[in-house]
């Protein structure tokens, strides 16, 4: 089975989570710093690569409304181009990431972690709920 790669695609990071090898759980990975999205494509177009993904899931930020505001017509202007670019084995999904950073605050809370190490992982943490939210939601159509 191949492994999913979810992304939390912000203006200055993106948050980038996989799936172990059954597909069940989602991990925090790492955090790309933007570079302009060209860029910022080609190194997501590495990391599928890399980790032989067969699906990228990326965070739509909706508003409360459900409708895309500026932040998520920003995310689609990338998702549009990454899937442009992606291999046509490979396919992206969109996930609504409403409250995500907010629950990877509050996760990271918990955890006792440092403002400083919060500020770290955050980004990675949201892609980490974003792709399992998506996990979840497969799992239970």
């Amino acid at each position: 089975m191949q492994r999913a790669l979810g992304l939390d695609v912000g203006s200055k990071t993106i948050g980038v989570a996989v799936t172990d090898e059954a597909g069940i759980a989602a991990h925090p990975v790492k955090v790309l710093q933007r570079a302009g999205i060209a860029k910022d494509v080609s190194a997501i177009q590495t990391l599928v690569s890399e980790l032989d993904i067969g699906s990228v899931v990326v965070g739509m930020p909706y508003e409360l409304s459900g409708k895309i505001g500026h932040r998520g017509k920003r995310v689609q202007e990338f998702a549009n181009a990454l899937r442009a670019q992606l291999p046509p084995a490979v396919e992206l999904h969109e996930q609504d990431e409403r409250f995500t950073t907010a629950e990877a605050t509050r996760v990271l809370l918990d955890a006792d972690l440092s403002r400083d190490k919060r500020k770290a992982v955050i980004d990675q943490q949201a892609a980490a709920l974003i792709l399992q939210a998506w996990l979840d939601r497969k799992r239970s159509k």
